[in-house]
């Protein structure tokens, strides 16, 4: 039903132990199911108070992946690093909808980055990959659509009629943004080498039992992606 996400050779030199979750989910025969509101909040909680062991240790390898592919990762960072900031911050983030509150809180959990994009939006297959600098790249300024371009070299999320997400995971496009619990969707967690071997496992069951529960019998498939 759904294809892998294609890793392109350059990404190998930035981040040789990069490793993700693939996760697709058909929600169009699901039925109505139910979120617990208290997920996100606990995982801020959890942060608060420090929050998983290995998370200070990730959060700064992904900025290392940043400045190699010469992003500036305290103005532009990963977007587990914002989300925890944010957290740190204030206590907590605002909820969105229940599908973005329960991948946040398995980015927040988890301290690693997790998107979530609507596939019926896709064009082709997610390709992870170093820009030329050509590609469109949809997205939002001062309440106006607007088209921007990656910086050439800039390591980003693309299908084939463009770009996804910026800087890795750091922005997501409004063209693929994923807004409602319905149709076949597509979520990616993202691991680098100071994340311990099961916790990515175990943020990728968290987010399939949480998926089940929001959105009874909808499909779900899960597969390994890292560089070859």
């Amino acid at each position: 039903m759904f294809e892998t996400p294609i890793i392109a050779e350059p990404i190998k030199g930035i981040a040789p132990d990069f490793r993700a979750l693939s996760i697709h989910v058909d929600a169009e025969g699901a039925k109505e199911g139910s979120f617990d509101s208290s997920v996100l909040t606990t995982a801020c909680e959890f942060v608060s108070a420090g929050g998983p062991s290995w998370a200070d240790a990730h959060l700064a390898s992904w900025s290392d992946a940043y400045q190699r592919f010469g992003a500036k990762p305290n103005r532009t960072p990963c977007s587990a690093q914002a989300l925890r900031k944010r957290v740190i911050k204030d206590g907590r983030i605002p909820a969105i909808n229940p599908v973005v509150d329960l991948y946040n809180a398995v980015s927040l959990r988890y301290a690693l980055p997790v998107g979530g994009e609507n596939f019926d939006a896709y064009v082709g297959r997610p390709h992870l990959t170093v820009a030329d600098g050509t590609e469109i790249f949809d997205t939002m300024m001062n309440g106006e659509a607007v088209l921007e371009h990656p910086a050439p070299g800039e390591v980003i999320w693309r299908d084939d009629l463009g770009v996804t997400c910026r800087r890795w995971n750091w922005r997501q496009g409004t063209r693929t943004r994923l807004e409602t619990a319905a149709g076949r969707m597509w979520f990616i967690l993202e691991a680098l080498g100071t994340m311990p071997e099961n916790a990515l496992d175990e943020a990728g069951d968290m987010l399939v039992q949480g998926l089940s529960q929001l959105m009874p019998s909808c499909e779900i498939q899960r597969q390994r992606v890292s560089v070859t």
